[in-house]
């Protein structure tokens, strides 16, 4: 065709005024659409999706133009503009709900063997002037995460996944890669006088766009800050599609204290606790109790300190019968206060199989807990302990990975992992787990230790040694050179590293110095060790029944009487019942 024949047909049909008239409508639309998106909560996806059927439009306007034009109509008149712009802003609406992340069925990234929305709420920024708030932002945070953690139709990561990328930052689209979640969330926190104002929005994983948002502008009351976090977490939920039961909401709707001063001590003891210190827990403990002399009937802050004394006495940072007696008792005021509270009931379990050796009366608590927290991670890390103290390793390992799953940034989940791949045999897995932890916590405690420990048993005692020499814990690194330098044949060195740490921690590892003389074939010696962690009443007889440490012993005649003595031998472990199941 001629050139100057398709311009004049081009003139006749009056594309280019078509074409003008569409671009105009179209700009007016983007502009209306940057103006709303924010107050409507007009997600990402939405906008992505009316601006390609906007442009898509273009193309069709065009055709729609030249087929017009056959016709001898060459005016584009209003009412026809308005249809054409009518039947896109249509098309756009219906493309946008179905790319929306509240009716997709992508509601979360894709977690193996669990279909559920996946969310994971960054910290809250402390917008406050003064640093001394920074407790305000964090425990508000960790109040979120527990309700949300507590409606058992979405997955919520855990609190130290989240807290790693304070320190490290990324985008919102990779964190939610990352963590293998479909929703990121994000909050600040302002205090100024007696006013708080929190600003709490939802956001997209993949797109990075809002879903739904809000802003919290309130007096600074106990009763409010209640109410805003049960708000944030009832919000979320609906916005995520996620059923909540009644017996959810209504913990969500609780308030455990009406004192202001109460709670206020309550997120700072937390908050302490949450270091793992000799020194930051107690003085968790001395907040803890200030807050019980205002308010006796503050059942998370009985909890708190029941979790306080059982990590004392296990860590010996008081002595063990006393922490364990105060840690039973607090517990215990705990549920008389609240008979539903889960993590009184998993220190109640902890109490039973660390310290009473009763693991039948540890799998009923941990059972109440899972059924009134199905999907808490660090009640799912006590369930997996306590299956394995079992010697039902497989159970351990599918708890301990969903738990790691849940908060896949915590040193402390890929530790137990490890160690649960290293009971199974699983060395090199449990050799990447131990690495892990040392990538994301270097300075952590045991971390080396527990590393070499598997060097050592897949036969690697140099690098094992290495690894044990580079463990800061005196304990932990004086436990890993008597058996690594047995392992190389450097007797003077291996005696001499185990009359050291029989001089400095006989008490405290009474049960590890047992294992290290069974480790070097020293059977008798090693017997009357256990015999003295018994005595002790020591912790880590928790593990013996499948602690690989001791292999050397286990056909060893006095073997089996020592495990029945403790109650502990095979056929009283099989008829001990713990039904948990990985959530679903």
């Amino acid at each position: 065709m001629p050139s100057h024949s398709l311009i004049q047909r081009l003139k006749e049909r009056k594309l280019v005024q078509w074409a003008f008239a569409y671009l105009a409508g179209a700009f007016v639309v983007v502009q209306l659409l940057d103006a709303v998106k924010d107050p409507l909560g007009l997600s990402s996806v939405m906008h992505l999706g009316i601006l390609t059927v906007l442009a898509a439009g273009f193309l069709i306007t065009l055709v729609f133009a030249w087929y017009h034009g056959e016709k001898g109509r060459q005016r584009v008149s209003g009412p026809e503009l308005l249809m054409v712009a009518t039947l896109l802003l249509i098309a756009g609406g219906v493309l946008s709900m179905l790319t929306d992340p509240g009716d997709s069925a992508f509601v979360g990234a894709p977690r193996e063997g669990d279909d559920r929305p996946g969310i994971a709420v960054l910290p809250c920024v402390n917008l406050s002037a003064g640093p001394e708030d920074e407790f305000l932002a964090a425990s508000l945070h960790d109040e979120i995460l527990l309700k949300l953690q507590g409606i058992s139709s979405l997955f919520s990561t855990g609190r130290v996944s989240v807290e790693w990328y304070r320190d490290n930052p990324a985008p919102l689209t990779q964190v939610a890669e990352e963590l293998g979640v479909g929703f990121v969330a994000e909050c600040s926190v302002q205090k100024y006088e007696e006013q708080i104002r929190l600003i709490f929005q939802l956001l997209d994983g993949r797109t990075g766009g809002q879903v739904w948002a809000a802003d919290y502008d309130r007096d600074l009351t106990t009763a409010n800050l209640f109410d805003i976090q049960g708000d944030i977490a009832h919000q979320v939920a609906l916005n995520m599609r996620a059923v909540i039961t009644p017996e959810e909401q209504e913990r969500i709707e609780a308030r455990p204290t009406n004192d202001q001063e109460a709670y206020a001590l309550y997120l700072q003891a937390r908050q302490l606790g949450h270091q793992f210190t000799a020194e930051s827990v107690e003085q968790s403990n001395a907040l803890y109790e200030r807050a019980l002399e205002i308010d006796p009937d503050y059942a998370a802050a009985w909890a708190g300190l029941a979790s306080n004394y059982s990590d004392q006495a296990a860590f010996l940072q008081r002595p063990i019968d006393e922490g364990y007696r105060l840690a039973r008792e607090a517990a215990n005021r705990a549920l008389a206060i609240d008979p539903e509270f889960a993590e009184a009931y998993t220190q109640l379990g902890r109490i039973a199989m660390d310290y009473d050796n009763d693991l039948a009366t540890s799998a009923r608590h941990l059972e109440r807990a899972l059924a009134l927290a199905p999907t808490n991670p660090d009640i799912i890390t006590v369930a997996a302990l306590l299956a394995q103290g079992l010697g039902r390793t497989d159970e351990a390992i599918a708890l301990q990975e969903y738990a790691v799953a849940r908060d896949p940034v915590k040193p402390g989940g890929h530790s137990w992992l490890g160690y649960f791949y290293q009971l199974d045999g699983r060395l090199d897995e449990a050799i990447t787990s131990f690495r892990t932890v040392l990538t994301l916590s270097p300075g952590s405690v045991g971390g080396q230790y527990v590393l070499g420990v598997a060097l050592l048993l897949k036969g690697e005692p140099e690098a094992a040694l290495a690894a044990f020499a580079e463990e800061a814990d005196e304990g932990y690194r004086l436990i890993g050179l008597p058996m690594a330098y047995h392992a190389l044949g450097r007797a003077a060195e291996s005696d001499s590293a185990l009359a050291e740490l029989i001089e400095f921690h006989e008490q405290k590892s009474a049960y590890n110095i047992a294992y290290v003389l069974a480790y070097r074939g020293q059977a008798d010696l090693a017997f009357e060790w256990l015999d003295r962690a018994v005595e002790h009443n020591d912790p880590g007889l928790a593990e013996v029944p499948v602690d690989v440490m001791f292999a050397n012993i286990h056909d060893d005649p006095r073997w089996l009487p020592f495990l029945e003595s403790i109650g502990k031998s095979p056929e009283q472990l099989a008829a001990i019942e713990f039904e948990v199941r990985v959530p679903q």
